[in-house]
């Protein structure tokens, strides 16, 4: 009995993260409306931007409010947020509503990931949190890898990719409901509730800080993959733009495979040989990027990336956790602020390839990524 009732209260935590995977709608949804609205690539390129934004302005807030309100509260409102996201386009979509839809997301899903991993603590054995947390991760890849395929079918099947909303508001409001009911006791901390400044100040502590660059370095990468195998494919092998959009669909793929397979291993390995393992593997792979020139060879070395990458996160996050067990929230709140990296590595990749006049710039700055975090997995313990 004890067991089942733990699963009820599991169960709607791990459909959180489904939805904290809609944030990665706005990747496909660039395509879209830019060909609605007449965007020209600047503004397109800003609605990633709003949506990534507020990891680095309200991540620590949260998790300040999260402390003192409690973890469930936190992750209410960002569901709460992420429905009225899905709501405004269905009852008028313009490029306004676009706009505000997609600050929405990036608000809600900000509250998400600041607080459903501390909400999943409650429920877990300490010692499987880092399986767990990986198993969350693995949910939102099925939800990022679903995106693109839902909203085409809608594309294709109304003429109204939009109206594939329909489907996000439905499952958004479905958890929202589930979670309230679900009564959860949470762990508290005897401190005082920290602010902004005493959460900073936790980069004081060495690792901490190596863990905080790390979050930043894997979001960076996971997004400036996304970005460059295209291109790689189209700067090497010559394939059209549509022809090589396909590359993110493996990318997402290999993720997907990926992180299922972190879930299992980590209830076997220690997260630090798990860390260094699959670091070493996509050092090796990254490298191999920088000289092959077959499409079969390009797309193979990417999905090994992916996979090797794709339970790191939850790895950093973990290990981040127990360094500090009293400052869950806190700590939390600072992992998630370096979400941020999503914004401030594809500018970089950017800047290099101008200055390089291929994809070997960019693939550079990615390389710079994967070495940082392989020095990470011998530092952090």
């Amino acid at each position: 009995m004890q067991k089942e009732l733990s699963s009820l209260k599991l169960f709607p935590i791990l459909f959180g993260f489904f939805i904290m995977g809609f944030c990665d709608l706005v990747g496909i949804s660039v395509t879209y409306a830019q060909s609605q609205f007449q965007w020209s690539e600047s503004q397109a390129g800003f609605l990633p931007s709003l949506v990534f934004l507020w990891f680095f302005i309200l991540s620590i807030p949260a998790a300040t409010a999260m402390d003192k309100h409690g973890q469930k509260k936190i992750v209410l409102i960002g569901l709460i947020i992420t429905f009225v996201a899905t709501v405004i386009p269905l009852i008028q979509f313009n490029e306004i509503n676009c706009y505000i839809t997609f600050v929405l997301l990036g608000i809600g899903n900000t509250f998400l990931q600041v607080s459903l991993n501390p909400l999943l603590a409650n429920v877990v054995n300490p010692n499987k949190l880092g399986s767990y947390v990986t198993l969350g991760q693995f949910i939102k890849a099925i939800s990022s890898f679903l995106g693109p395929i839902i909203v085409g079918y809608f594309s294709l099947k109304y003429a109204s990719w939009e109206k594939s909303f329909y489907i996000y508001s439905a499952i958004t409001l479905m958890v929202m409901l589930w979670l309230f009911f679900t009564r959860i006791k949470e762990g508290r901390s005897e401190n005082k509730v920290s602010g902004l400044i005493d959460t900073l100040s936790l980069l004081k502590d060495t690792r901490i800080m190596l863990a905080f660059i790390g979050i930043l370095c894997i979001v960076g990468l996971d997004v400036g993959m996304n970005i460059v195998t295209p291109k790689l494919l189209m700067e090497r092998i010559g394939l059209m733009k549509e022809e090589a959009s396909y590359g993110s669909s493996w990318y997402f793929a290999a993720r997907t495979i990926g992180t299922f397979c972190g879930v299992l291993l980590l209830t076997k390995l220690p997260e630090k040989t798990f860390f260094k393992f699959n670091m070493a593997l996509v050092l090796l792979a990254l490298i191999s990027l920088f000289i092959v020139n077959s499409q079969s060879f390009i797309l193979l070395f990417v999905c090994i990336i992916a996979f090797g990458s794709s339970s790191i996160f939850a790895v950093i996050y973990t290990i981040a956790i127990k360094i500090k067990p009293n400052k869950t929230n806190e700590i939390s709140g600072l992992m998630i602020t370096g979400v941020a990296g999503g914004a401030v590595i594809p500018p970089l990749m950017g800047t290099a390839v101008q200055f390089s006049g291929s994809q070997q710039g960019a693939l550079l700055i990615l390389l710079v990524c994967v070495v940082y975090l392989s020095f990470c997995s011998f530092k952090l313990n």
